[in-house]
């Protein structure tokens, strides 16, 4: 029963058929992933794609915790012997986070309160008097007995469902957030000075000033409040309480300011200060996972054998070479920057390097000394055919100091596996960024302070999407991108490493079952995902999954050729009515997306990269003048704007206003992270290391 509710519920909230939501949540209960279910179950769930299961996920989550949270409130309520057919009905009724609180909050244990303790004098009488509005002798009653009858009041104003609904409307439309410098702290939280004395409308507050609202907060810097006109507020709640008795009416108005001013005010703004944070969690994430999601499809060179370098001016750069599969073959310093300067040491190490290890590409960290690393690589004379690339160091160092790269280089130090690091990001980015800790790549904003599991969570989905996407091959993938592919993770990462170590490569996607622990579910989960260079069977090395081999070899077949020529020729699969092979368990879309994959056996959705210029001359913000036009590189995206390198080693800002001549709601409507734009500088801030661009009249 509760399951038909969940389902009718989530279907409801996402505008989904009712089916929709039933068949993924029975899949997602059975063990299968999001992208196994996006890519492999499109008959069942109408085609839902990857962010529209994840929503499924996420609101029977949800939902699963309400009702547990109703189990708990009903067990409690009905040890206190308070628990009325009435009220039970109406929790059980509930899936309203917020309603079922306020349901629960007279019974909600809690300390000892001042209308606990007017009850336990017996004051209850007087109070229940005084709210029903009849004629009453108050002159025998002491003003003790009045003041307990009011704390009463005031707190079952505080509770009742109707003054809390209409506080809280008048706080989603009107409420103000404002902040004032904590005294003595102007100096330290300089960085805060926005802020100092600020106020803007809730409902208008951006995500992004809503966290740094907080964070001043959390450094002890700004002191913050959200409230309304309290008089309206006031008067508004008497009304409702009021019964058109002039002398009992004195006394609830007082008892409802009380209840205002002590309870029911504090009451929501708390609750506003956790849902305005909650959403402006739920936007930063959004925003980190999109960028992590372009940053991890960025281009990859491929398989080239590569000259990675960490620049670097007093301790030198460091330079390693790496084989076509990212195998470290050499490493040592050049120091072609002052105070050592050895520039032609430095030409004629590099010039060797390249000879010797047949390097086809350059890969340069965009650090410190990086534009005058690249500016002396470029000035050497090396062969035109080696390519030459400025590279995101983002999350090197925390590489390069984690236990993965200990593990992989045990003899090597810090410094040699960041320039390694740096080297295979160039070679494919996804396969060494999944090594890193995601909240440390740098493309978000506020990370820091957002809720830590939600972020986790979002961070890990994504990596997971962006992993099975491109598909991994088995032979050479490592451990921690094994780790991502659908219904692996670590453990049978680990198998399949050990199980290659000891037996060779993997010729067929049938030998997945030898490895220990790699049952049918995973198996299942996981095949479609793995590619097979070079195997027995041709359809390995694609997204067809295995369920669907004898599909292609009927389909082969009826065409009189092999599966392998099938795959080859166009002709052969123009030649092919779809229609023919359907089945209750095989539909158009899985049909046409076998074709597709027919088609283009492997492929891999990310482009090509691309290699980059900075504008020579301009190494520093000194060396920047308003309105020089500069090339530039995306590096981060919020929902102000975007940032941008122009080489100077302090990213600019294009402030979402500054990007077209028409509004612009959300910064990639116009810009994706690592996109090559053109910009102008606007101004330079020396003082405060700051540079304003724009991408008008350009």
């Amino acid at each position: 029963m509760e399951k038909d509710i969940f389902v009718n519920i989530i279907a409801e909230r996402l505008k989904l058929r009712g089916a929709q939501v039933q068949h993924t949540i029975d899949l997602l209960e059975s063990g299968c992933t999001i992208p196994f279910i996006s890519r492999y179950r499109k008959e069942a769930t109408g085609a839902l794609d990857e962010v529209q299961i994840a929503a499924i996920s996420e609101q029977l989550g949800k939902l699963k915790e309400i009702e547990a949270r109703k189990n708990t409130i009903l067990s409690t309520i009905e040890s206190q012997d308070k628990l009325t057919e009435e009220l039970k009905s109406k929790i059980e009724s509930t899936w309203d986070a917020t309603a079922l609180e306020d349901l629960y909050l007279p019974y909600k244990p809690k300390r000892r309160t001042r209308a606990e303790i007017a009850r336990e004098k017996g004051y209850e009488p007087i109070a229940n008097k005084i709210q029903s509005g009849r004629p009453m002798d108050y002159s025998q009653y002491t003003e003790e007995a009045l003041q307990g009858a009011m704390d009463i009041i005031a707190e079952r104003v505080s509770e009742d469902t109707r003054s809390r609904n209409r506080l809280r409307n008048m706080f989603r439309y009107d409420a103000m957030i404002s902040s004032k410098v904590v005294k003595g702290k102007e100096e330290e939280g300089a960085k805060f000075q926005d802020y100092f004395d600020f106020s803007e409308k809730l409902s208008r507050c951006a995500s992004h000033r809503m966290l740094a609202l907080r964070r001043g907060e959390a450094e002890g810097v700004l002191r913050l409040s959200i409230g309304v006109d309290d008089e309206k507020a006031i008067s508004d709640l008497e009304r409702l309480f009021t019964r058109g008795n002039r002398i009992s009416d004195e006394y609830i108005c007082q008892a409802v300011k009380d209840s205002y001013k002590r309870l029911l005010a504090p009451s929501i703004e708390s609750e506003f200060f956790a849902d305005t944070k909650e959403k402006a969690d739920a936007e930063a994430i959004r925003i980190f996972t999109r960028n992590l999601e372009q940053l991890l499809m960025a281009a990859p060179l491929g398989q080239k054998r590569v000259l990675a370098i960490d620049p670097g001016f007093r301790t030198g750069c460091k330079v390693v070479c790496l084989d076509a599969e990212g195998n470290l073959l050499h490493n040592e310093a050049i120091f072609p920057h002052p105070p050592v300067s050895k520039r032609e040491e430095a030409s004629r190490k590099l010039h060797l390097l390249v000879k010797q290890y047949k390097i086809e590409a350059i890969s340069i960290g965009n650090g410190t000394a990086s534009r005058e690393t690249e500016s002396f690589v470029k000035g050497i004379g090396l062969p035109s055919s080696v390519q030459i690339f400025v590279v995101s160091e983002d999350g090197a160092s925390i590489y390069s100091a984690s236990k993965t790269a200990r593990d992989e280089f045990p003899d090597k130090d810090v410094t040699v596996r960041g320039a390694v690091s740096i080297g295979r990001r160039l070679m494919d980015p996804l396969s060494e960024l999944v090594k890193i800790d995601a909240s440390s790549i740098g493309v978000g904003q506020y990370q820091k302070d957002v809720n830590q599991k939600e972020l986790k969570h979002s961070l890990d989905l994504t990596v997971e999407s962006c992993v099975n996407r491109v598909g991994v091959n088995v032979n050479t993938a490592s451990k921690h991108l094994l780790t991502y592919v659908s219904g692996l993770g670590p453990q049978l990462a680990q198998n399949i490493v050990d199980y290659r170590a000891e037996n060779g490569a993997f010729t067929n996607r049938k030998e997945l079952l030898k490895v220990p622990r790699m049952g049918a579910k995973a198996y299942e989960q996981a095949a479609g995902f793995l590619r097979i260079a070079g195997g027995t069977q041709p359809l390995d090395n694609s997204a067809v999954h295995p369920e669907s081999y004898s599909i292609v070899e009927q389909m082969a077949k009826d065409q009189h050729c092999t599966v392998k020529e099938l795959m080859a020729d166009k002709k052969l699969r123009e030649g092919i009515d779809i229609k023919k092979y359907v089945t209750e368990q095989t539909g158009i879309p899985t049909l046409q997306d076998i074709m597709t994959e027919l088609d283009k056996p492997g492929r891999d959705p990310r482009g090509k990269v691309e290699a980059f210029a900075f504008r020579e001359g301009v190494n520093k913000l000194e060396d920047l003048q308003e309105g020089m036009i500069l090339p530039g590189i995306v590096t981060n995206l919020t929902n102000f704007g975007a940032f941008v390198d122009v080489g100077v080693h302090t990213d600019g800002l294009v402030h979402v206003s500054q990007m077209a001549d028409r509004f612009i709601k959300d910064p990639m409507e116009v810009v994706s992270l690592h996109q090559h734009i053109t910009v102008k500088v606007l101004e330079v801030d020396l003082r405060r290391k700051r540079l304003s661009l724009t991408m008008k009249e350009i």
